[in-house]
């Protein structure tokens, strides 16, 4: 059995809906679902902006398992890969999956960049007080550091 961390965001087309079918892909392993978070962009910054969660998963899928289930439901919902850090209607990122460090640049673990991401630590925080992670310490801790202008917990939209 492995546990995942998975970040998911939207920022094209029904952002909500897009979240949803990721939450649902991944039903039958989920743990937990944080709430949705609306975030500014960043890297290219001239886009709208996204809808953000953090889902758990355990199973006996392992990280490319993980990769790969997240791949088939970004290209179901349309994803095209044209500009580094430019809209998407889905991305589903593995974040983290268990102690498992990877140095393949197809799968990068723990994810790069995530122990500075607001977008992935805040809602992750809101699912798993107690979360580490690997490499970098606790979720807590990162998120104290950063700068959370820009992110805003949406109450008044549910995944479920």
């Amino acid at each position: 059995m492995t546990r995942a961390v998975l970040s998911i965001g939207s920022n094209m087309g029904d952002r909500l809906a897009h979240l949803r079918s990721a939450v649902a892909g991944f039903a039958p392993e989920l743990v937990a679902v944080s709430p949705v978070y609306e975030t500014a962009p960043w890297g290219v910054t001239d886009q709208d902006d996204f809808l953000n969660a953090v889902l758990i998963v355990e199973g006996p899928p392992g990280p490319w398992d993980w990769l790969r289930r997240g791949q088939e439901l970004e290209n179901a919902s349309g994803r095209v890969r044209t500009l580094r850090w430019g809209p998407r209607t889905l991305d589903v990122d593995v974040v983290s999956v268990d102690d498992v460090r990877s140095d393949d640049p197809s799968l990068l673990l723990p994810h790069p960049g995530a122990h500075e991401r607001a977008t992935v630590l805040v809602p992750w925080l809101d699912v798993d007080p107690d979360a580490v992670l690997p490499g970098h310490g606790r979720v807590a801790d990162l998120v104290a550091a950063l700068d959370l202008t820009g992110v805003e917990r949406r109450d008044d939209l549910s995944l479920s």
